[in-house]
């Protein structure tokens, strides 16, 4: 397989493999979709795309505000995921709702079919950010929303990974949370991608967390960098170079209540 298909295949791994996403401990994942979903202007009868639905935290909801007259699809490549969503859906009465186990890169939908596109927590992780808003452009309406939830370039050690990876490799390696980690940036490829009236809330949030004894994979930097060809097949010296120099500036970080992780979100919506 190429990078790309490795990378892939980890995240849909490693997101089936939460089978707690919803309540896991610490999570705001409830909360942020409840907060990107009141960002947008709902009405009853819309037809909305959830990329990268997940358990169903915005399809669902957006299925009762939209109401039967209206209709709801969520598309997600992780079976496990999915699972979780039907396992909800099965217990409400909604029946504008569709589920479709697909990567969304290589899925179309015809041009002007939705009122509004939904991507929670999940935009970084797309390996051409632009082209997926370029795609979702050309499926909504005239008029109609983009939604999408990013973290800030500092969060979760984003840096930390990128000062370790100039120390082990010499080079200057893109995070996955660089392409959209200031509004700036959100604003700039919105523009790029032919969208108008963008608008950017910030949250600020953090947390505390222990992180003396974490151990780094090689699946969690391939993801961290995309499936950068530098970071795909680290050799175990490499590996360990790589924990050496995390373990160094965990150490730095560390307080009598742990390493402070900064959990910040911008929630952002265009129109078309």
């Amino acid at each position: 397989m190429v990078n790309l298909d490795i990378y892939k295949q980890q995240l849909k791994e490693f997101y089936g493999s939460r089978t707690t996403y919803d309540y896991e401990e610490g999570t705001r994942h409830p909360l942020e979709a409840k907060i990107l979903l009141e960002f947008v202007p709902l009405q009853q009868g819309q037809k909305i795309l959830d990329v990268a639905t997940g358990t169903g935290l915005i399809a669902i909801p957006a299925a009762e505000k939209v109401g039967s007259q209206g209709y709801v699809i969520g598309i997600d490549m992780t079976p496990g995921m999915l699972h979780q969503a039907r396992q909800k859906i099965a217990e409400t009465n909604l029946q504008n709702i569709e589920l479709i186990e697909a990567d969304v890169e290589y899925f179309n939908f015809n041009d002007d079919s939705f009122d509004v596109v939904f991507c929670c927590e999940a935009i970084v992780l797309f390996p051409d950010i632009l082209a997926m808003l370029q795609k979702w452009y050309h499926y909504l309406k005239i008029g109609g929303f983009v939604a999408f939830t990013s973290p800030p370039e500092t969060a979760y050690l984003g840096t930390v990974y990128q000062n370790i990876c100039k120390k082990v490799l010499g080079v200057s390696v893109q995070h996955i949370l660089e392409e959209l980690g200031t509004p700036e940036k959100c604003h700039n490829l919105l523009q790029q991608a032919g969208f108008r009236d963008i608008e950017i809330k910030i949250e600020p949030s953090g947390r505390y967390r222990n992180l003396q004894d974490k151990r780094l994979t090689a699946r969690e930097l391939n993801t961290s960098f995309k499936g950068n060809p530098l970071l795909a097949n680290l050799s175990l010296a490499q590996l360990d170079q790589f924990q050496l120099e995390y373990s160094a500036e965990i150490a730095k970080l560390t307080t009598d209540q742990g390493v402070w992780e900064d959990t910040t979100k911008f929630f952002v919506r265009a129109r078309k």
